[in-house]
């Protein structure tokens, strides 16, 4: 059976997630939800 408290213990992220973690939260990424509320703003402005 898995001691699940021993296999925290010996845990380590890979430092390439955490490299990417810190890229993808720098960057300014558009979602959908950003694009809709551009078009109502937008809209709104005609």
């Amino acid at each position: 059976m898995i001691n699940f408290e021993e296999e925290i213990k010996k845990f380590s992220p890979s430092l390439e997630v955490e490299d990417l973690e810190d890229t993808i939260y720098n960057q300014d990424l558009t979602d959908v939800a950003d694009i809709f509320v551009k078009m109502i703003k937008d809209n709104k402005g005609k």
